[in-house]
């Protein structure tokens, strides 16, 4: 069965995914702005709270995947710990070495001293950015990571269709394939049948809330929809597990 994701920022989102069936989220901050970075340890510990499997992204700051020998490797090493230690049920890394490879010592570092036996481990996005991702993929099985998130290189996951399929392929399920960026609800039944092993969304909205001349320049402050969230859910409960799903079907 395909596993249902949505990448959330604080409870409520945590609480709608929860409602609408989703296997797990993704906890992260300033999704929009940044593509992601590692929530407040207070944020982790009030989503898990709410129940559903908390899988935490691990990224002390935006732009790329090369973290020099700075201290960022230190700090989302420290941030992994908490993470686990406040009740995390996975970890969402990525690490990659100048020349775009996987950064095999680099994610060593970020996992020192946590207890990988009892978390799942999602390597993110930064595996578009490796060109030989078959290899990638090789080199993750073998540490140990329990799935990529990928857009199969593209933009989106529509114009990375062939590329994920072929990802599936080379995976041989030694490895689960998430397929995550840009998905529609439309995308759901032709991701679905290239065999990916889960559906990762945003699925945000906008909340109008205006924080003066001191909120960072902007109206508002992203959420999930719920609404599209019920629509996600629903379109693979029809295309994957029609009978047997506990996600909402009216």
């Amino acid at each position: 069965m395909t596993a249902l994701e949505f990448a959330v920022q604080d409870v409520a989102g945590a609480l709608g995914a929860r409602r609408v069936g989703a296997d797990r989220v993704e906890l992260c901050a300033a999704l929009g702005s940044t593509g992601g970075l590692t929530p407040s340890i207070g944020t982790i510990e009030a989503v898990v709270g709410t129940g559903i499997p908390v899988h935490v992204l691990i990224r002390c700051r935006a732009g790329g995947f090369v973290y020099a020998d700075n201290g960022e490797l230190a700090v989302m090493n420290t941030d992994a710990r908490a993470a686990v230690s406040a009740g995390a049920a996975g970890l969402v890394i990525g690490a990659l070495t100048p020349d775009h490879q996987v950064d095999s010592e680099g994610l060593i570092r970020v996992l020192d001293d946590v207890p990988v036996d009892d978390i799942e481990l999602t390597f993110h996005r930064g595996i578009d950015q490796i060109r030989d991702r078959e290899a990638a993929l090789d080199t993750l099985v073998a540490g140990g990571i329990t799935r990529v998130l990928t857009s199969g290189g593209a933009a989106t996951c529509a114009q990375g269709l062939s590329e994920l399929a072929a990802m599936v392929d080379h995976a041989a399920g030694r490895i689960q394939i998430m397929a995550g960026g840009g998905i529609t609800v439309g995308d759901i039944a032709a991701l679905h049948r290239i065999g990916v092993d889960g559906i990762h969304l945003s699925a945000r909205r906008v909340i109008a809330d205006d924080g003066g001349p001191g909120g960072g320049g902007k109206s508002g402050h992203e959420q999930l929809d719920e609404e599209l969230a019920v629509a996600a859910a629903r379109q693979l409960l029809a295309v994957d597990r029609p009978s047997s799903s506990g996600r909402p079907s009216a």
